[in-house]
């Protein structure tokens, strides 16, 4: 049985999760009671700071990272191999002393490898299910665009719903859940770019890039003895990170910047450059982003730049131009960030 919008699943770190019904009033009213501001302010930046233990001058992938987290979002990640994918994603989950599965995405992979199987038990004389890689909390989807359209579909519905479907019955996936999928850029042979639908689901795309040199000096020298992954602590339980996303949820946004989001994205659809402009979920993703930064720079409530910000990574890869090339990305930026000038700021 999936869990209700109406619902916090219960915290889960290993195998399939039950839902249990938590209402978002009694969520949040343990937040209050649990949680003040500064204690807020103190768990995310004692969160950046571990994370950072393990990965060198990246504190705006870090934030984009924990952005996701808190929205209960999914991040696509698309740079070259060795700037850090792997190290981030395995940085936040042991920061979350969360369950971590690293799926390396192939051309022969199958649904079932990602999901998981029903196996007939003869001793009981009934099928018995064996979870897949995806019962995790935090998933890192490495090259997915090398693996075929079938079994990326798979990953719909955990992506959106939270939950894996097989044999007709549906296992509601462990909380908190999270999918870091990467994608190499510059290499197209043996890869199956991913359809729209698929990168509708995923709140930010972002690019890690390469770190600078002082950040790349200190790096090296900093795994000299061992992997400063390997010293890293739990810092934020599963259940704390289900009351900061509740937290999240609470952040006040005020109608103006409603409007705002709202009118970035019909300007996306009104583009005669554009074949695709922002859906609806997109919008939700960018109003969830905002709120979530606004948590992480320590307000209760969303201002223009907390929009502005993060409308380039939330939005760019929701919108198709009309004609696509090689250069692609480069134009639906450009477009996007003309659009982004040209709409006024709420005061």
């Amino acid at each position: 049985m999936s869990a209700s919008a109406d619902s916090i699943p219960s915290t889960s770190l290993s195998g399939p999760a039950e839902a249990v019904p938590v209402s978002r009033e009694e969520a949040a009213r343990a937040v209050r009671e649990e949680h003040g501001d500064a204690t807020v302010r103190e768990k995310i930046a004692t969160l950046v700071t571990n994370i950072e233990k393990a990965i060198v001058g990246k504190r705006e992938s870090v934030k984009m990272v924990l952005i996701g987290l808190l929205a209960r979002g999914h991040l696509l990640i698309e740079d070259v191999p060795g700037v850090g994918k792997t190290t981030l994603a395995r940085a936040l989950a042991k920061s979350l002393d969360c369950q971590f599965r690293r799926i390396q995405f192939t051309p022969d992979l199958l649904p079932s490898d990602l999901v998981g199987v029903s196996i007939f038990d003869q001793s009981e004389g009934a099928f018995r299910f064996h979870p897949g890689p995806i019962f995790a909390n935090v998933i890192l989807a490495d090259e997915i665009n090398r693996t075929t359209p079938r079994t990326q579909s798979a990953l719909l519905e955990a992506l959106n719903d939270f939950q894996a479907s097989v044999d007709g019955v549906t296992h509601a996936l462990p909380q908190p859940f999270m999918v870091l999928a990467t994608e190499n850029p510059i290499e197209y042979a043996g890869t199956y770019p991913l359809p729209e639908a698929q990168l509708d689901r995923f709140l930010l795309r972002v690019t890690l890039g390469y770190p600078d040199r002082d950040s790349e000096r200190a790096m090296v020298k900093s795994q000299k003895l061992a992997h400063p992954l390997d010293s890293l602590q739990p810092v934020v339980t599963g259940k704390e990170v289900l009351q900061l996303q509740e937290i999240v949820r609470q952040v006040t946004v005020d109608e103006t910047l409603v409007n705002y989001i709202l009118e970035i994205a019909a300007r996306t659809r009104d583009s005669k450059a554009l074949a695709l402009g922002v859906s609806p979920r997109g919008c939700l993703m960018l109003y969830r982003a905002a709120q979530a930064n606004a948590v992480i720079e320590g307000r209760k409530y969303v201002i223009p730049d907390d929009v502005k910000r993060l409308a380039m990574p939330v939005l760019c890869h929701r919108v198709i131009e009309k004609s696509r090339d090689a250069g692609g990305k480069r134009d639906a930026e450009n477009i996007l960030s003309e659009i982004l000038e040209d709409v006024p700021v709420p005061l």
